[in-house]
């Protein structure tokens, strides 16, 4: 089980990475369409998938970008992080089977806001398959405890 650790915005700097691996499986995939109710059959069908570029069934884009919120979630910037926005290109397809390494990287800090912009990069075997920026908002200290003194 992943423990999850938490990060305030006085924590983090330019420069911070971390990610996660994860084997896309099939259950994987049909319980993604299960939960957003997207059941292209290029997802769930190897017979309909086969006839398409792609040769087999692929995984939904959003699944893999999912593998980006599960790092900014648990991992950078972590629990009480909250999406302010997402960009996604999605440069090549993630298959059944393969292993999307998922890295995150802090490119900028906003002191004013509270927020953190993230560069968010997916890969299988090396070949970038989605790529993106990420802005979160971070709590702080004080926030997550008003008992602290404020920093000014």
């Amino acid at each position: 089980m992943l423990e999850l650790r938490t990060l305030y915005f006085e924590d983090l700097a330019v420069g911070m990475k971390d990610g996660l691996s994860k084997t896309v499986s099939s259950q994987d995939v049909v319980g993604f369409a299960e939960i957003t109710g997207d059941r292209n059959p290029i997802h769930l069908s190897e017979h309909f998938a086969a006839r398409t570029p792609f040769g087999t069934r692929i995984a939904h884009g959003l699944y893999t970008a999912g593998l980006i919120s599960a790092v900014l979630g648990t991992r950078l910037p972590g629990p009480g992080a909250v999406y302010i926005s997402q960009n996604l290109r999605f440069r090549a397809p993630v298959r059944i089977g393969d292993t999307v390494e998922v890295t995150v990287e802090v490119v900028e800090l906003v002191p004013e806001k509270l927020r953190a912009r993230l560069s968010c990069l997916c890969a299988v075997s090396g070949e970038v398959v989605l790529e993106g920026e990420a802005t979160v908002k971070v709590p702080s200290r004080q926030e997550a405890d008003p008992r602290l003194p404020r920093l000014e």
